[in-house]
C-alpha cells in the first residue's frame, strides 16, 4: 500500500475504518432477528473489512447447541438471508473461528456466571480486550431481567480501559408507563452513554437515503411541501408471514412491532422540517428510538 509520502492527497484520510476489538453477545441467538439480520450484517462488515481480526460473537439462548452447531446454522443463515446469497468459504472459515454459543436461561444467575467465564476465555483467545456489546434480541418481556442479571453478574461495567455497551431493540415497553419503568431499570445498571435504543429498520439504505433525497435533490427539495403534495401513503410490505414467531406476536402485537416504530420513523423523515444543522440532526437520530418508545401506548 502506498504511503502518504507517495500520495500527499491521502494525508489525514483514514483508509481503514475497522471497529475496535470486541465481543458481541446476542441474547436470543436462536431467534429470527439473529439469523435474518444480525449475523448476515456482521458477516457483511467482515467482507468490507470493517471488523477487526480481534472480533467474536457469543450467542446466548435456551436452545441446546454446541459451538459447531451454532456456526453451521449461522452459515446457512448467511447463505439464505445475506445480500450475496452465498458464502465465501475461506472468509467464513476465518469468521466462524470467532463464533461461540452458550446455552442458558435469561433468568438463571448460573448462566451469567458461565457467560462471564466464557467471555474471559474469549478475551484471551481472540484478543477482544474486554470490550463487549450486549445485544438484546429477545422478546421485550425479558429486557429488564436481562439487564438486572447482567448487573448482578458484574458484566455491566467495564474494567480498565475496556468498554461495555448494551443494545435494546424495539419495542421498548408496551405502554408509556412500561417504557419509563424500563428506562429506570436500565439506568440502575448501565450508564446512559452505554445504552443504545435502536430500531433496526432505520439501518436500511433506502430509509437512510431519504434525507438526502429530500434535502439535497434539486428537483424534489423545492416542491416537497403542502403546496405540491396532496397526501402521503406509506406501504409496509412484508415478504414473510408470522411463521414461527407466533409467541412474539402474541405478546408484542403487530401494531407495536411494525407501526409505532418502523412506519412512524419513516413518516417522521418524510414530513420533518429541514434540520438547521447536521449536528442537531445526528443528535435527533440518536434520540429517535427512545422517543419512539414513549409513543408505545396501547392503540
Amino acid at each position: 500500500m502506498s504511503s502518504t509520502k507517495d500520495n500527499p492527497l491521502r494525508e489525514g484520510v483514514r483508509l481503514e475504518r475497522a471497529a475496535d476489538p470486541c465481543t458481541v453477545i446476542i441474547f436470543g441467538a436462536s431467534g429470527d432477528l439473529t439469523k435474518r439480520k444480525l449475523v448476515p450484517a456482521l458477516y457483511r462488515l467482515v467482507q468490507e473489512r470493517l471488523l477487526p481480526a480481534e472480533f467474536a460473537i457469543l450467542g446466548f439462548a435456551r436452545s441446546n447447541n454446541s459451538d459447531e452447531e451454532f456456526r453451521d446454522k449461522m452459515k446457512e443463515a448467511v447463505a439464505t438471508y445475506g445480500e450475496a446469497k452465498r458464502v465465501d468459504e475461506d472468509l467464513w472459515a476465518s469468521f466462524a473461528k470467532g463464533i461461540y454459543y452458550l446455552p442458558g436461561n435469561i433468568n438463571d444467575p448460573e448462566a451469567y456466571k458461565k457467560m462471564k467465564a466464557r467471555l474471559d476465555e474469549i478475551d484471551r483467545e481472540r484478543g477482544t480486550s474486554g470490550n463487549r456489546v450486549f445485544y438484546l434480541s429477545t422478546a421485550p418481556g425479558f429486557y429488564a431481567e436481562s439487564v438486572r442479571q447482567l448487573g448482578e453478574a458484574g458484566l455491566a461495567k467495564p474494567e480498565g480501559n475496556s468498554w461495555v455497551r448494551i443494545i435494546i431493540e424495539k419495542p421498548f415497553g408496551n405502554s408509556l408507563e412500561s417504557a419509563r419503568q424500563l428506562n429506570i431499570d436500565v439506568a440502575k445498571v448501565f450508564d446512559e452513554e452505554q445504552v443504545y435504543r435502536i430500531d433496526h429498520y432505520l439501518g436500511k439504505e433506502t430509509v437512510q437515503n431519504m434525507l438526502v433525497f429530500r434535502f439535497a435533490n434539486g428537483i424534489f427539495e423545492p416542491i416537497w411541501n403542502r403546496q405540491y403534495i396532496d397526501h402521503v401513503q406509506i406501504t409496509n410490505a412484508e415478504a414473510i408471514g408470522v411463521e414461527d414467531r407466533g409467541g412474539y406476536y402474541e405478546t408484542a402485537g403487530v401494531l407495536r412491532d411494525m407501526i409505532q416504530n418502523h412506519v412512524f420513523q419513516v413518516l417522521s423523515l418524510v414530513v420533518m422540517e429541514p434540520p438547521t444543522s447536521l449536528r442537531k440532526l445526528l443528535r435527533a437520530r440518536m434520540r429517535s428510538s427512545a422517543a419512539a418508545a414513549q409513543r408505545n401506548a396501547h392503540p
